[in-house]
């Protein structure tokens, strides 16, 4: 194997002196290994440098003599005549003895000799044992590979007078005559029952035992064809064998068949090929093998929960069972370990063990000081799941644990777990104030606002899905879509709230408008005018619908709109015209040449890179047409034209609530807004329910009560 790892590595760097030095060695050898010497024949035989072997090949014959006579030896010695260019007289001697001794008593056997090189002294007899094999195979109904591209071939008709071959090949149409130098030289003989025979002469039993038994057809086109990665596997089936349409599920289903054979070695990474097994490997075999590379602890938390997923009956094994325990408590005392590590150790323990309770969990959520960073750090998706249910069941402040968690948490069954629990708690007056917040600053949650908007749509029992909330909710909907336009990032979330508005032909703004007051209704016409990628049609439906419950706002729509005024500072203009720069000058010159090199790796349909780098021209045309618009629309904002008589854009408003605390807010455009340091777009909700007032009055905010006491300019 060692030798056979090195040949490899000289062939794949194209290192002519170093296959050469590699082979005068391994011909010098006292032992030999026959796989290995027939692996190292093929390698040889399929790289660019077999001739620089060629010249050579007859050094090796020794090697060849050790072998045991029988059908490997046989094999070697075809490779070797493959390989040969010198016709050196030896090795003529004994390919024309080993024929002889084989295949001697056919009737026209010195027939067979004459055309492939043999039977005279001075022909060229490269491949001879190659070609008398062909010329054995070649029968009406045998089946051929065709090596230049025209796939597999069904011999139709052999003429030995014309030396000629009548046959139908799977890639080009039409019968074909090819002549026996052509047929040597570019066809090989392939058996009946071979995975591509099979494929070309016999696609409907081969579909149909795809179907029935996937994992046999799979480990026959591995035999046949060599390892194959996904991609090449579907290369081989999709359309030839199985439909097109029902390719995914077929190969899901077939994967997860294969992760279960202990014939064949599935990659962790399908780019990676899949392997035939030389001999059959137990799965407790396999994981030990892959324990033996020493990975690191979340590698190898991965391979041991997707091993006992798919092969929990291997526990049945005692001995197995008290090893896997072992490595997990030795990954234990690693003191590198995390504490999320940790505690999925003892996730796989407590399983192992049978405990319904197991302490160590319970002191290691007690005494941790950031749950979120742990929760954040644990990939496997049932182990959040354990986390939360252990969260609920050991900690005492579990309620505000759990607030805090429902806003970083990123998978739907969580957020229904969290609300799940919260809901039948003393805590459900505080999970409906978190939402609330939520919809004062939709953007800081995005993925959060999108997904429970839908949930209060459908389900009449949760927080704030009564009419009022459903309509607060939809507001938030509205202005986070704006928000993501304007920052030009998240298309995959508009795309998406675009579906949510638009499926079922608009049934859930249909129902929005249904109990939404006048006054709220109105508050959607204008945001929707805000969300720039909405379509002109888009917005008439929402008109049309909110007319059909608001007549009165039919001939409120036909007055003229007056033109929306953006107002920035200089700072914020010349940032806008900076980004406007990037893309115009920077980023589409590099996308375009991301695309030409994607488009030079070929195959468009199936290039990840091509398709990616097509979004992302997209995605910057897209941005550079809006933020352009935008620039047309902005005014700069000068101090002189500040009115600090009221609350303004360009103002500061400092505000004393009611329990003695002070906030300031800064009210400037949309690209100067920075909610973390509250500084409100003049286009949100809570800005325009400002605008206008004077020192002494009201407002509330996040349910208390507000007294403006100063307005300042923020220029």
């Amino acid at each position: 194997m060692g030798y056979l790892v090195d040949f490899e590595k000289a062939i794949e760097n194209h290192d002519a002196p170093a296959i050469l030095r590699l082979w005068e060695e391994y011909s010098s050898s006292d032992e030999v290994d026959g796989e290995d010497f027939r692996a190292i024949l093929e390698a040889i035989k399929k790289s660019e440098l077999h001739d620089y072997i060629g010249r050579h090949v007859e050094r090796v014959l020794p090697l060849w003599e050790k072998i045991e006579k029988g059908p490997l030896a046989d094999e070697i010695l075809r490779l070797i005549v493959d390989l040969e260019v010198t016709n050196n007289p030896t090795l003529r001697q004994i390919t024309l003895n080993h024929l002889k001794e084989k295949f001697g008593d056919e009737k026209i056997f010195q027939e067979k000799m004459r055309l492939i090189g043999l039977r005279g002294g001075k022909e060229d007899f490269k491949g001879a044992i190659s070609h008398y094999l062909l010329l054995n195979h070649m029968k009406k109904g045998n089946f051929v590979f065709h090596t230049a591209g025209w796939g597999v071939g069904e011999i139709l008709d052999v003429s030995m007078l014309r030396e000629q071959l009548s046959m139908e090949f799977d890639y080009v149409p039409g019968r074909k005559e090819i002549s026996f130098k052509i047929a040597f030289t570019t066809l090989v003989p392939i058996p009946e029952e071979h995975f591509l025979a099979q494929r070309f002469g016999n696609p409907d039993v081969l579909e149909e035992k795809a179907k029935k038994n996937p994992v046999e057809v799979i480990q026959l086109l591995l035999k046949d064809l060599g390892s194959k990665t996904a991609l090449e596997i579907k290369d081989e089936l999709c359309e030839l064998v199985i439909p097109e349409k029902e390719w995914n599920r077929w190969w899901q289903s077939t994967r997860n068949k294969i992760k279960k054979d202990t014939h064949i070695e599935s990659p962790a990474d399908l780019k990676l090929p899949f392997r035939l097994l030389k001999e059959e490997v137990s799965h407790e075999q396999r994981l030990q093998k892959a324990l033996e590379t020493k990975p690191d602890a979340d590698t190898l938390i991965h391979m041991i929960y997707s091993f006992l997923k798919d092969f929990s009956d291997t526990l049945k094994n005692k001995s197995f069972k008290e090893s896997l325990v072992e490595k997990l408590k030795e990954l234990l005392s690693f003191q590198e370990i995390t504490v999320s590590q940790e505690l999925q150790v003892h996730f796989f323990l407590q399983d192992l063990s049978g405990e319904k309770d197991y302490p160590p969990i319970a002191e290691l959520l007690k005494k941790a000081e950031s749950l979120e960073k742990i929760l954040s750090e644990i990939s496997i998706q049932s182990f959040k799941k354990r986390t939360l249910m252990a969260i609920r069941k050991v900690r005492e402040d579990w309620q505000d644990l759990f607030l805090k968690l429902l806003l970083v948490v990123e998978h739907s069954s969580l957020r229904d777990y969290i609300i799940g629990e919260l809901i039948p708690s003393d805590a459900k007056e505080k999970l409906t104030k978190k939402l609330e917040e939520l919809c004062l600053y939709p953007y800081q949650y995005p993925e959060l606002v999108i997904w429970y908007f839908q949930k209060v749509i459908a389900d009449p029992s949760l927080p704030l899905s009564d009419e009022e909330g459903k309509s607060l909710f939809f507001e938030a909907f509205l202005i986070l879509l704006s928000n993501l336009e304007q920052k030009g990032e998240r298309r995959d979330l508009i795309k998406k709230i675009h579906g949510i508005l638009s499926a079922g032909r608009y049934a859930i703004v249909r129902k929005i408008m249904k109990f939404a007051s006048l006054a709220s209704v109105q508050e959607f016409l204008l945001l929707v005018t805000k969300c720039h990628s909405l379509s002109d049609h888009d917005i008439k439906i929402f008109h049309s619908l909110a007319e059909v419950v608001y007549p009165s706002l039919a001939k409120k729509r036909e007055e003229p709109i007056e033109e929306e005024v953006i107002w920035t500072t200089q700072e914020g203009y010349l940032s806008l015209q900076k980004r406007l720069e990037q893309i115009g000058t920077i980023e589409t010159v590099e996308n375009a040449k991301e695309i030409e090199v994607a488009r030079a790796h070929g195959d468009l349909r199936e290039n990840a890179e091509f398709k990616a780098a097509l979004e992302k021209r997209d995605r910057l045309q897209t941005e550079l047409k809006f933020l352009s618009d935008q620039l047309n629309k902005s005014r700069i904002l000068i101090k002189e034209e500040i009115d600090t008589n009221e609350v303004s854009i360009g103002t500061i408003a400092d505000w004393e609530s009611e329990d003695g605390g002070n906030i300031s807010y800064t009210l400037l455009g949309p690209w100067d807004a920075d909610p973390d340091k509250y500084i409100l777009s003049f286009q949100s909700k809570l800005a325009n329910s400002m605008l206008g007032l004077k020192i002494g009055d009201t407002i509330e905010i996040q349910n208390k009560k507000h007294t403006l006491k100063d307005i300042r300019s923020a220029i």
